[in-house]
């Protein structure tokens, strides 16, 4: 049986212990089962320690909704749709590294428990190791966006200082256009839309890092990005040639990522944009967006 995109419930060994892993299959080698739950975290299961497996019906939709979901639920969320190069754990922490592309993946995203004594230390030293500059993500207003001010850390500059989450359920999904074309990665005129890439192989490793995601054009001159990761789907990239804004192109590339990502098993969405950019907010308010939070980038002084 191709196991594949099924939705399974595994008994493995883990350790001196047993677990249950329940989720989507992404992948099935020789070596195991990838499997994503629901909140599109992966689990890796190793052949040799499985004990029962069987294929469960999908899941219901919508057993919560997107604004329910706290700032640090959904910065754990967000992370898994933009992965950066290099990812290293400390404590609930995530210190990302890519080589410079984008602040998403090359700052630490601070949410829950560092645990340990010194973390700005920790920080400054992993990306020290990098020569990249120490940057922290951090929901505005929490508590550890106090203890970075009250360490020194200042805002950052000669780069976007944050952005705002937007989040909507996805109830009335659109319909696909038949003109977009949905890829399953981003090809060198994509990139060049996109605009943001000096180094095609990082922007790579980073645009076509999760398993479920795909990039979106129209005719070479609108383009955008989905991934979904279990319920929850995520929309970047949504650029438009500047000679042909005001087209309706942008809402194009909107909604046939809306209809891609339900017809992946999303029911959810989210996405994040400059705070005052009201074109962007604007394009996605008719589909039910609302402002979740904001954060912001700090760095040593």
């Amino acid at each position: 049986m191709d196991l594949v995109g099924r939705r399974v419930s595994v008994r493995h060994r883990d350790g001196d212990g047993v677990r249950d892993v329940v989720g989507r299959v992404v992948t099935a080698g020789s070596d195991g089962l990838r499997i994503e739950r629901r909140d599109g975290e992966l689990a890796f299961v190793p052949t040799g320690t499985v004990l029962a497996m069987r294929v469960v019906p999908d899941r219901p939709r919508r057993t919560r909704r997107a604004a329910t979901f706290s700032p640090d639920e959904l910065t754990r969320i967000t992370l898994r749709g933009w992965p950066a190069v290099e990812s290293v754990p400390l404590g609930d922490w995530e210190l990302r590294a890519s080589a410079g592309f984008t602040g998403r993946a090359n700052s630490v995203a601070v949410h829950g428990d560092p645990r340990t004594d010194d973390p700005f230390g920790a920080v400054v030293d992993f990306y020290a190791s990098r020569a990249l500059r120490p940057l922290a993500q951090l929901v505005e207003g929490s508590p550890w966006d106090r203890r970075f001010e009250d360490a020194g850390w200042v805002p950052v500059t000669g780069q976007p200082p944050g952005a705002i989450v937007q989040v909507a359920d996805l109830t009335a999904v659109p319909a696909a256009d038949p003109d977009v074309v949905v890829e399953a990665h981003a090809d060198d005129a994509w990139l060049r839309h996109y605009g943001r890439v000096t180094d095609p192989a990082t922007a790579r490793a980073v645009l076509e890092g999760p398993a479920t995601v795909g990039f979106l054009s129209l005719d070479d001159v609108a383009i955008g990005r989905v991934v979904v990761t279990g319920e929850w789907a995520g929309l970047a990239a949504v650029e438009v040639d500047p000679a042909h804004r005001r087209r309706g192109l942008a809402r194009r590339i909107v909604e046939t990522s809306l209809a891609w990502a339900a017809a992946h098993g999303a029911d959810k969405a989210y996405l994040q944009t400059l705070r005052g950019n009201e074109p962007a907010l604007a394009l996605y308010r008719p589909y039910g967006f609302t402002t979740h939070h904001a954060y912001r980038y700090l760095t040593t002084s």
